[in-house]
């Protein structure tokens, strides 16, 4: 099995693109799972990123595997293949877990240190668990990276301050307004995910007391109620945008708002107006940005004034990443090792039973047979050991495959696919198949 991915984020890809290219991003990974060569695959889309993170069935595998999952964004967000290949950048094996390990820190946000991206991580792995497209290889690296994420939040002081894209456009914001003070303004929310929900608690925490809640899909009601917020109607949405001293839009509407359309609802309102837009897609056209007594800050504007965190919590945050990194791909590789180490010692006992059997036909279930057969066990633990200790060391190293050809060319023992190997048979069974146990109750646990 081979772990990828494929990845389109802000340090490489325009936001536009990056929009333009998470168009049906949830369904991606189900749509895609009909190729024989993925074996499963979780989908991580936020405003600033998409990335999948898929398992094939080989390494000869992997490009058809890739091929599905780009024909599926193509055919889901209408861009063409080629442009759609060349958006994402490709990694395999060790870059996959060090990438996604750092992406769940918050090591390769827009916002470094930002704690919002842990929390998307867990919930695209939630997504493909419940859809049914997460392999176990897939929940071990992403259970891994939360774990790193929390390691990196309670080890160093990285994300100590509290910031996220949300904080530093609020952020903007106060350093834009006319009257820097928040309470007393009157903010209108558009959306009702995740982003919605953290915006709407620092809102809260800086003092905003009204804060218009709209949402096109109908649940500003419920979102509101549990937050504190006012749910408007589509109707009630211009008188509450006419009043506004903010407008956040969280939604990426399918239909963004003119610059005509805000200019007529606000042809009356003396006040300035800041339009904060972090929306992947627009809920706002950057015309609005053009208005008089208007200021637009973007997701971009966002990125160009994210502080930079102490070269000191980086280095830390960087190091455990590393240290966890290197763990996870030891005992992946090691893990490996385990259908080669189950091949070598079946064949082994195979040979032994098989021996034993032959002492037993000669001389019959007596003490002397017993203690040979003692003797016989004890030397093949000894013999299986060293064999046994370099598999897992050449696994940890990379160098599993040096392992699996000497086998076979010294044993003729072939592992085709590690994991996959068949089931052992039981304990005390020859070659042949005759139990040893039924004509000799012998405790074969004694050296083995």
């Amino acid at each position: 099995m081979v772990v990828f991915s494929l990845t389109a984020t802000h340090a490489d890809t325009d936001l536009e693109t990056v929009a333009q290219l998470s168009t049906g991003a949830t369904a991606v990974a189900a749509g895609a799972a009909s190729s024989p060569a993925l074996e499963g695959a979780v989908v991580l889309a936020t405003c600033n990123r998409y990335e999948i993170y898929a398992e094939a069935a080989s390494h000869d595998d992997v490009e058809a595997a890739r091929s599905a999952i780009i024909s599926e964004i193509s055919a889901r967000s209408g861009i063409a293949e080629d442009r759609v290949s060349r958006a994402f950048a490709l990694a395999q094996g060790r870059d996959v877990t060090r990438h996604l390990f750092s992406v769940s820190s918050g090591l390769d946000s827009a916002v470094v240190g930002e704690r919002e991206i842990a929390g998307q991580v867990r919930r695209a792995l939630i997504s493909a668990q419940e859809q049914g497209t997460a392999s176990p290889a897939l929940v071990r690296l992403f259970q891994n990276a939360s774990k790193t994420a929390k390691e990196v939040g309670t080890q160093t002081a990285l994300g100590s301050r509290g910031l996220s894209i949300v904080s530093v456009a609020l952020d903007l914001a106060e350093d834009l307004a006319e009257e820097r003070a928040w309470d007393g303004k009157k903010a209108v929310l558009f959306g009702t995910g995740a982003y919605a929900g953290a915006t709407m608690a620092l809102l809260k925490e800086r003092g905003v007391a009204q804060v218009s809640v709209y949402s096109s899909s109908g649940r500003a009601r419920e979102f509101a109620a549990a937050r504190g917020g006012v749910a408007v109607s589509a109707s009630g949405l211009p008188q509450a945008i006419a009043e506004a001293d903010v407008l956040i839009g969280c939604s990426g509407s399918d239909n963004p708002m003119e610059a005509v359309e805000l200019a007529a609802i606000r042809d009356d309102s003396p006040q300035q107006l800041i339009v904060i837009d972090l929306a992947l897609t627009h809920d706002f056209d950057p015309g609005v940005g053009t208005l008089d007594s208007v200021e637009l800050i973007t997701l971009e504007s966002v990125r160009l004034a994210a502080p930079e965190e102490q070269a000191e919590s980086l280095a830390q945050a960087s190091a455990i990443v590393s240290a966890a990194a290197s763990d996870f791909e030891a005992e992946r590789q090691a893990r490996q090792a385990d259908a080669a180490i189950v091949a070598l010692r079946r064949h082994t006992m195979a040979v032994l039973d098989a021996e034993i059997e032959k002492v037993r036909a000669r001389h019959g279930c007596t003490a002397a047979a017993e203690e040979v057969e003692f003797a016989m066990r004890r030397m093949v633990k000894q013999l299986l050991h060293t064999p046994t200790v370099r598999a897992k060391q050449l696994a940890a190293e990379g160098r599993e495959s040096e392992y699996l050809a000497a086998l076979e060319a010294l044993y003729g023992i072939s592992v085709a696919i590690p994991g996959m190997v068949a089931p052992a048979q039981g304990a005390g069974r020859t070659a042949g198949g005759v139990s040893a146990d039924a004509d000799c109750p012998v405790d074969h646990t004694r050296a083995v």
